[in-house]
């Protein structure tokens, strides 16, 4: 009997890398391997981004050359998950009708269903009120670091997205599932987990917020470090900066996007605050965990943003001296009410003013490396390479060992070289 093999190509964020893991684990639960050749393949998957356009237009590009597959093999099953499948729907059948199955985010449960050939229907894209309450199963691609959804879908509303949209309203899971859940990582030798949410600040179970699920997090054996994503500025409370210092494992980083430097831009995103209470908060982190480090979100050419407004931005960026962004020009998305604002940037104009923003930063990033040199740092050994090995400092650096180390091991390390994006170290003996 021919084994079953299925092609899944993700595009996006960690949450949708994630999704992919459980649609897998599905698939593995009925038998199917995992083929990086889509001719091969017998259920042919693009998990989707719907953020950006050039996501998007990845996405179509790729999903039009698997027209002629089916062509040749019309037992192959064509399926489109994630974002672009909430929001584009029946439209992408309508223009591609060799697609099978159009599946939301909330409906990835389904897949198993369409394995057994008892779906009777080729759209899902309903929101699934439980669908933080389902166990699925997880294959996971790394063996030392492994993703944990603590919260689903987001009530923000930011006016450049479409994460309400695609993912729906927030669901905390219930914390005793994901306490398990991190224990049997633990036990099975994971060493590392992130924690995963459009806004895990706004985690509540009960009586137990995202500090205090933190500090249970902390307690668990065999653990050695707690990293999150994404936090919302707005709801980075006091509370939760001092458990990030007082509890070990959480590592000396956050992401927290900022997007502008213009307090009208900001009022424009729906972002409820201000550049200063942002800064406010960055500068009670620091004051906090003096070593941490800040990643941060930029959005350029959103639309009514002036010269005097982009200068903002950069003005920001001089004073917060973020560790590394995420810099994107603004793309009108369908729902997002930015889209259709008065006042759109010309593409020249984002280009750049995105141009700009990278080279500051990359500027900024080289200077915050250099503090590195000749310090001893912590090293979590991640990858192996021809060179050596891969590994990250607590504060997200990735360094570079000539060693021959175990995965999963933990390390003192000095750092030798310090580089824009990257650093080299030396085992102590």
């Amino acid at each position: 009997m021919k084994v079953r093999e299925v092609y899944i190509k993700t595009f996006g964020c960690q949450m949708n890398e994630h999704d992919s893991e459980k649609i897998l684990g599905i698939l593995f639960s009925k038998g199917f391997i995992e083929t990086d050749d889509p001719k091969k393949a017998d259920i042919i998957i693009f998990n989707t981004c719907a953020i950006r356009e050039k996501a998007e237009q990845k996405f179509l590009s790729n999903l039009g050359k698997v027209k002629f597959y089916k062509i040749k093999n019309p037992k192959i099953k064509v399926i489109v998950a994630g974002c672009s499948a909430q929001i584009q729907g029946k439209n992408l059948i309508h223009k591609m009708p060799f697609i099978d199955y159009i599946i939301g985010p909330d409906n990835i449960d389904k897949i198993e269903k369409i394995v057994e050939e008892s779906l009777d229907k080729r759209i899902l894209l309903e929101e699934n009120a439980n669908i933080h309450l389902l166990s699925l199963p997880i294959l996971r691609k790394d063996r030392v670091k492994a993703w944990v959804n603590i919260i689903y879908g987001c009530n923000n509303f930011c006016t450049y997205c479409v994460v309400p949209y695609t993912r729906g309203k927030e669901r905390s899971r219930p914390a005793n599932m994901i306490l398990e859940e991190i224990k049997h990582l633990s036990e099975k030798g994971y060493k590392e987990v992130t924690l995963l949410g459009q806004n895990v600040n706004s985690y509540r179970d009960g009586e137990i917020d995202f500090p205090i699920l933190l500090q249970r997090i902390n307690l668990i054996q065999g653990i050695e470090r707690i990293r999150f994503v994404t936090s919302h500025p707005k709801d980075l409370s006091e509370n939760l900066i001092k458990t990030m210092r007082d509890s070990p494992k959480i590592c000396e980083h956050i992401h927290l996007p900022l997007q502008s430097g213009s307090d009208k831009i900001l009022k424009l995103m729906n972002r409820k605050y201000t550049f200063n209470e942002y800064f406010d908060k960055v500068s009670l982190l620091r004051e906090n965990i003096p070593n941490i480090s800040i990643t941060t979100d930029i959005i350029v050419g959103f639309p009514q943003e002036t010269d005097e407004d982009f200068e903002k931005t950069i003005n920001a960026l001089k004073k917060s001296q973020f560790d590394g962004i995420f810099a994107f020009k603004f793309s009108p998305r369908p729902k997002a009410p930015a889209s259709n604002y008065r006042g759109q940037v010309d593409e020249y104009t984002k280009s750049e003013r995105l141009t700009e923003v990278l080279r500051l930063q990359d500027e900024i990033t080289e200077k915050n490396n250099k503090i590195y040199q000749d310090t001893v740092q912590e090293i979590l050994v991640e990858e192996r390479t021809e060179e050596g090995v891969i590994g990250r400092t607590r504060s997200n650096k990735i360094v570079k060992i000539k060693s021959n180390l175990e995965l999963g091991q933990l390390v003192k390390v000095k750092i030798s070289k310090t580089y824009r994006h990257s650093l080299e170290g030396e085992i102590l003996q």
